[in-house]
């Protein structure tokens, strides 16, 4: 039975009690930047940690900064808590980016030079030696010169398009006999995409000579082919040139659109479109010329103060993934292979899962399980039906090549492919295609739902010999083969007949006409889950009014729901003490006295992406104690999505949820401590402690620790 609480007002949401939310991101990136300047993690990860910081980066100003430009372009104030109007915040934005940007900066130097003492060096072009220097011009030549477009801008040839995220160099030219400012022209080069960014100096000269001396040397793409520009513009003169890169608004508002018809049309369609949103970001070279600045900012028509960002060095770092590649295993984090489950490794899946529930915590436990499980299904001959849901699951995914061998064996399968998970559109539409054109029922979300099907579910139908039985995965992370390997997620595989009969409910409701569909066991957005959280938060409230110890541990990876954070205030003023694990963004913040007192909130940065979502209830009857899923405690996430968020119910699996969240409590290497002011301080061991790193313990151990602190 779960208690209500006293019926009193909710804590007052305002500028003191709810943190920005896209300030509070900038803050996360911050933390991912500190991984790059941290001496202690190794020199190609430190590397790979300043891409991620670029590649986060890009992907905000195409979503959350265009959004804000957006509101600005129609005037639209914002009611939101934080108080913060358009203008002001893209202003106050800028001031942490350019602040943190300049810190990447540095730390790319610093590690660049750590990198030159162990023999990887990303050169100048002038560092090579005339001989070296022509073998590149061959290769310039062979390989990139075909594919060069210089396109002129003049009065016969307007600005050309630049595409998001593209690289480019603008180029100023003056005819070899002309004078006067009369013969000067302007043409813009494209940097080919298809072509490695960082051009592999010592793979070009040991294709022209027998020159070894290069080996994992660098040199950046567009340095090459503006050290060759004579090579385009014969009978020319080059008078400057420089690199710039644009971010456009890239988001696709789907839930907006009101007659959407075919739904894998439209998405064609806003793919299309979304290569000509507008510029939000234009980065140039801090050494760029006014002449060439001023023409950019003409051009693209951007606000010269607010979206122009002048770069110490090369643009785009996300190109630094590239180095991953490079063959030095002791410049890398050791190798780590999971753990296949001992009562999963020999056994048929389907008769392990009737023992018993199982529990998979990925990366630490391998993600074959999970792909055995739809494996088995297309293959046995007992299958009468497979039915998942698939939101993001790479390009060759395992899983859907399992969905399609089913077909091949005539089993009914069905799947709700969700064509507008952002930045996988693409994929998941060349999925889908070839779903259907295997006789696959594919569905791409519920009529009168026209929100994101966000939830990671999996049914497998079987006949037995007492008859039919269902199995079901459930999970807090994708069906992803290349993520599960990167991502911290948690899997239950389980033929529970309560949980099966709410999956089953699922499905009908997403692929049919349900609008009245109740569960018993799920907690489903967006008619339910929002409700249900409450009313377990009310019950731990009422729990702590009666003079009874109340808690909640939530891990999640954003927090920004105002009721959610208003009910944590809330229960923080009864004096339950709550424990908040939020890797991302967060706008509730602790530590305000009289009012979240009793909240700690803290973000784990490390190896792998934590983005398993856990709720712990101290107080909820055993079968609603502890819950996972796919759900942030988000607005998007809660109304504007399908999520499915599952109770844990066998006690020995809630003892290894349990450990699971006492690992990350004890962490004090990768953990991070919000502050009142929304800043965040690294955690570091007492002075009687020893150094504790939660992923270091899973790898160890699956479910960590033993005991909760």
């Amino acid at each position: 039975m779960v208690a209500q609480a006293e019926d009193t007002p909710l804590p007052e949401l305002n500028p003191q009690t709810y943190f920005n939310r896209e300030l509070s991101w900038i803050e996360f990136n911050r933390r991912v930047l500190a991984m790059a300047q941290d001496e202690s993690v190794p020199l190609l990860e430190r590397v790979k940690f300043l891409a991620i910081f670029s590649n986060n980066l890009d992907e905000f100003y195409m979503v959350r900064v265009a959004s804000v430009h957006d509101k600005l372009k129609v005037l639209v104030p914002s009611a939101r808590p934080d108080g913060y109007q358009p203008g002001p915040l893209l202003a106050e934005i800028r001031n942490h980016v350019v602040d943190l940007v300049a810190q990447q900066r540095v730390t790319m130097r610093e590690v660049f030079t750590k990198m030159a003492e162990e023999g990887i060096r990303v050169l100048d072009i002038t560092q090579l030696d005339p001989t070296q220097r022509g073998m590149i011009r061959e290769y310039f030549h062979s390989e990139i010169f075909p594919v060069l477009t210089p396109l002129a801008v003049d009065h016969v040839h307007p600005f050309p398009f630049i595409s998001n995220l593209s690289l480019n160099l603008a180029v100023w030219l003056k005819r070899s006999n002309g004078h006067g400012n009369q013969d000067t022209e302007f043409v813009r080069i494209k940097v080919p995409e298809a072509l490695p960014r960082l051009v592999d100096v010592g793979k070009v000269l040991r294709r022209y000579s027998n020159d070894t001396s290069m080996k994992d040397s660098f040199l950046w793409m567009e340095d090459v082919i503006s050290d060759n520009l004579d090579s385009l513009f014969p009978g020319m003169r080059v008078l400057e040139q420089y690199p710039f890169r644009v971010t456009r608004d890239a988001d696709v508002d789907y839930e907006q659109e009101e007659d959407i018809g075919s739904m894998s049309a439209l998405i064609e369609e806003s793919l299309k479109e979304r290569r000509f949103g507008s510029v939000v970001r234009l980065s140039v070279p801090d050494n760029i010329s006014d002449r060439t600045r001023e023409q950019l900012i003409k051009q693209l028509g951007v606000d010269p103060e607010r979206d122009v960002y002048l770069i110490d060095g090369a643009l785009g770092a996300s190109s630094l993934f590239e180095l991953s590649s490079v063959d030095r295993n002791e410049l890398k984090y050791p190798p780590f292979l999971p753990r296949v489950p001992d009562n999963l490794g020999e056994h048929d899946i389907f008769s392990a899962i009737r023992k018993g529930d199982i529990l998979l915590h990925h990366p630490y436990d391998s993600f074959l399980p999970v792909e055995a499980f739809f494996r088995a299904a297309a293959r046995d001959p007992d299958t009468l039906a497979i039915k998942a849901t698939l939101y993001r699951v790479g390009k060759n995914s395992p899983i859907v090549e399992a969905l399609l061998e089913a077909r091949d064996l005539d089993k009914q399968v069905a799947v709700l492919v969700e064509l507008k998970a952002r930045f996988d559109e693409e994929n998941n539409l060349e999925w889908a295609r070839q779903l259907e054109h295997k006789g696959v029922h594919v569905t791409y979300g519920v009529e009168e739902l026209p929100v994101k099907t966000h939830a990671k579910v999996a049914l497998v139908v079987r006949r037995e010999a007492d008859g039919v039985r269902r199995y079901i995965h459930l999970g807090t992370g994708n069906y992803n083969a290349g993520t599960a390997r990167l991502y911290t997620d948690i899997g239950l595989l389980t033929c529970n007949n309560e949980i099966a009969d709410d999956v089953s409910k699922l499905f009908n409701r997403l692929t049919g006409y349900a609008p009245a569909t109740t569960y018993n066991r799920l907690l489903v957005a967006p008619e339910h889950l929002h409700a249900g959280m409450i009313a377990l938060i009310d019950n731990e409230i009422a729990a702590a009014q009666a003079g009874k110890e109340a808690r909640l541990i939530f891990k999640m990876n954003q927090l920004e729901e105002d009721i959610v954070i208003q009910k944590l205030y809330q229960a923080s003023q009864a004096g339950v003490q709550i424990d908040l694990i939020v890797r991302g963004l967060s706008c509730l913040v602790p530590n305000i006295p009289g009012v979240s007192e009793n909240i700690r909130l803290r973000s784990h940065i490390g190896r792998f992406l934590e983005h398993s979502r856990i709720f712990y209830f101290q107080n909820a009857p055993p079968a609603k104690r502890l819950y996972l899923g796919s759900a942030d405690m988000m607005r998007r996430n809660l109304y504007n999505r399908v999520e499915v968020v599952f109770p844990v119910l066998e006690a020995r699996l809630q003892k290894g949820v349990m450990r699971i969240l006492a690992t990350y409590l004890q962490d004090n290497e990768l953990s991070w401590a919000m502050q009142s002011d929304g800043s965040y301080v690294r955690m570091q061991p007492l002075p009687d402690a020893a150094p504790f790193n939660a992923q270091v313990a899973f790898m160890e151990d699956s479910f960590g620790v033993q005991s909760m602190p």
